[in-house]
């Protein structure tokens, strides 16, 4: 079921939302060439646990870091590991979420590590650019489809891939909730938008076939071509004008 959020529900994803921010941010200019994710996702739990909130992925369907942290080609859930070792010129998503007084925020970013390459470089501004495409047209009287139409048309255009088996969703007193918020579809068809919904808009982009795979750890999913992807996510509330970014700080 669809929630509609009232004051005190979306006041403290406002909280959230800015702990969430606040904690890819810092873990974003910790992405340096032989650090390992381990520690990124050690300072990322610092903050959201000093903020007085607490990592919404930490056991979440028994998800051991507080954050996925994922490298190259590697699409979403990368599990933090003392061995895992950025290197210059990796391209690494961020993705964290954060519960403050029983409400998620929940956001992703991809960062450069050094010296990346042109190619790279273009899939991320793409993948941030299709995120805002995206966002515009969450506005109350719109569907669904007008979110996922504006960013796949867009990257499509640029020759990327979209993931399918993976969308967006809604967000609030659960991490996880309805709708799905796919990142292609047709304008004009799906749900409804109404104001005061929250939904988490994700683009998931790859630089090859849209396709992908999970890894034997069950969590890991890749590119099936092992070509580059990347990531942006925000908490959006659903407004009767320009929507609010709730984790952008």
């Amino acid at each position: 079921m669809i929630q509609i959020k009232g004051e005190k529900a979306i006041a403290a994803m406002r909280i959230a939302g800015r702990i969430t921010g606040e904690a890819i941010y810092l873990g974003g200019q910790a992405v340096k060439d032989g650090v390992s994710t381990k520690h990124i996702d050690d300072i990322i739990r610092q903050h959201i646990e000093k903020c007085g909130a607490t990592p919404s992925f930490l056991g979440y369907g028994g998800f051991p870091g507080s954050a996925c942290i994922s490298i190259n080609d590697e699409v979403i859930h990368g599990i933090p590991s003392k061995n895992r070792i950025i290197k210059d010129g990796d391209i690494v998503s961020i993705d964290v979420g954060a519960c403050y007084r029983g409400y998620h925020g929940d956001s992703c970013c991809t960062f450069a590590c050094g010296n990346v390459s042109d190619k790279a470089k273009r899939l991320m501004e793409a993948t941030e650019k299709a995120f805002y495409l995206g966002a515009a047209k969450a506005v109350a009287g719109n569907r669904l489809g007008d979110i996922g139409s504006a960013i796949q048309e867009y990257v499509e255009g640029l020759g990327y891939g979209v993931v399918r088996q993976y969308v967006g969703h809604g967000v609030g007193h659960d991490l996880h909730e309805d709708p799905e918020v796919p990142n292609f579809g047709r304008a004009g068809h799906g749900v409804r938008l109404y104001a005061n919904m929250t939904i988490a808009i994700e683009p998931m982009i790859t630089e090859g076939n849209y396709d992908v795979k999970v890894g034997p750890d069950g969590w890991l999913v890749t590119t099936r071509d092992g070509s580059l992807a990347s990531h942006y996510e925000h908490t959006v509330l659903v407004t009767e004008g320009e929507p609010e970014l709730l984790t952008k700080i």
